[in-house]
């Protein structure tokens, strides 16, 4: 069946290409855990994932067990980290498709002990997150002792990671993320005081990748006996995380040699459903928030706000088509959009217009909407609808 003419093409090669760079720039003693949470970041977690682990990945990471069991479900041999927390009446789930859960809280202990006795399972890994400043999730060094204490003899859980989130990796000077990492260090010795090891220490986003942090990470695993891990997120989809010139004057230079090496992976598209001119004076689109001011040909295209264009844009944004910038005019409807085409010839319903992604030698990014709508790239790939096919390409 035809479909409405809105959809998202996701190029797995290109998704693949990024994952065996990111892979180098880490080197082999750290690996990573490629994160596919949120629908790989809009992209459609059923395709990324298997991209991902046809590249070479060995750990996916998802945010619920929700999102876990669908990994699963694609992805039968991978190891799957559900980073969210495992909420009450989950963790049969959990223990059900070999999820390896986040724990930081003695619920989370209580509901995995109790389904592993359920399903009579003796051993279930989790990782011990670690809150080193963020105030988010994780247990501080004061309520460490009574979780560690939960990893004994008689339990099935067993501590496999310790991890954190360096919340502050993308400014340049590095004092916060120094200031987490010795936070960490001081928990890992208290671990290994409590008389247990953790084989993995999973700490670092795409900013601290890309910033060249993986040889200080994986310095201090290899202190401890432990393999360090990364978790590269929006690098993996081909965009290089923007540092704010209030904290870093300038980026490290590893960051331009991964921009230019790295491949957008999502390009978003609608087409032109037809055309109308108007006349001077004519209003366009809720409110009349534009009027005409001369001949004017416009062009009605298949694509909204309840597609995940950001209403924001409208009156101050272009899409393309021809492979030139015709401007957004008016309000965005929910599933309507107009661009002047006046000075663009030739063009006719059918024709492909461009959201985001690359036609003539013009391109549009996340980065670009997000400027304009006032957010980041990782809420423009995330809001765009689940009524928006993705397709392989």
């Amino acid at each position: 069946m035809q479909t409405r003419p809105c959809w998202v093409e996701i190029c797995t090669r290109s998704l693949e290409d990024n994952y065996r760079l990111l892979a180098s720039l880490a080197g082999p003693q750290v690996d990573l855990l490629a994160i596919v949470k949120a629908n790989a970041y809009g992209h459609s977690l059923k395709l990324c994932a298997p991209a991902v682990v046809r590249a070479g990945a060995q750990w996916l990471g998802v945010t619920s067990v929700e999102e876990g069991i669908e990994a699963r479900s694609v992805c039968p041999d991978a190891r799957v980290l559900v980073i969210g927390s495992v909420f009450p009446g989950q963790a049969q789930d959990v223990v059900r498709h070999k999820l390896t859960p986040v724990v930081w809280d003695l619920r989370q202990f209580d509901e995995l002990e109790a389904a592993a006795s359920a399903a009579d399972v003796r051993s279930i890994a989790v990782h011990l997150e670690i809150d080193t400043g963020m105030s988010r999730q994780g247990t501080d060094l004061e309520s460490l002792a009574p979780l560690l204490a939960r990893f004994h003899s008689e339990s099935p859980l067993r501590l496999e990671g310790v991890m954190t989130h360096l919340f502050a990796a993308d400014e340049a000077d590095e004092r916060v993320t120094d200031d987490q990492l010795d936070r960490m260090e001081a928990i890992l010795s208290h671990i290994r005081a409590a008389g247990l090891h953790a084989g993995i220490l999973n700490i670092g986003n795409t900013a601290a990748l890309l910033a060249g942090q993986a040889h200080k990470i994986s310095t201090l695993a290899a202190r401890h006996k432990m393999k360090a891990m990364m978790r590269p997120g929006l690098a993996l989809y081909g965009l290089v995380p923007e540092y704010d010139p209030a904290f870093s004057p300038a980026e490290p230079i590893s960051l331009g040699h991964a921009r230019s090496k790295l491949q957008p992976v999502l390009s978003w598209k609608s087409q032109v459903v037809s055309l109308r001119t108007v006349e001077p004076g004519a209003v366009v689109g809720y409110n009349g928030t534009f009027v005409a001011t001369e001949p004017m040909r416009l062009a009605l295209v298949a694509v909204g706000y309840a597609d995940g264009l950001d209403r924001k844009l409208g009156n101050h944004f272009s899409l393309l088509v021809r492979g030139q910038r015709a401007p957004v005019v008016g309000r965005i409807s929910m599933d309507q959009s107009v661009i002047d085409v006046t000075d663009i010839p030739d063009v006719a319903a059918g024709d492909d217009v461009v959201i985001v992604g690359h036609q003539g030698d013009e391109t549009i990014s996340a980065f670009d909407h997000a400027k304009t709508a006032g957010t980041i790239p990782w809420e423009i790939f995330t809001r765009i609808g689940e009524r928006v096919p993705r397709v392989a390409t």
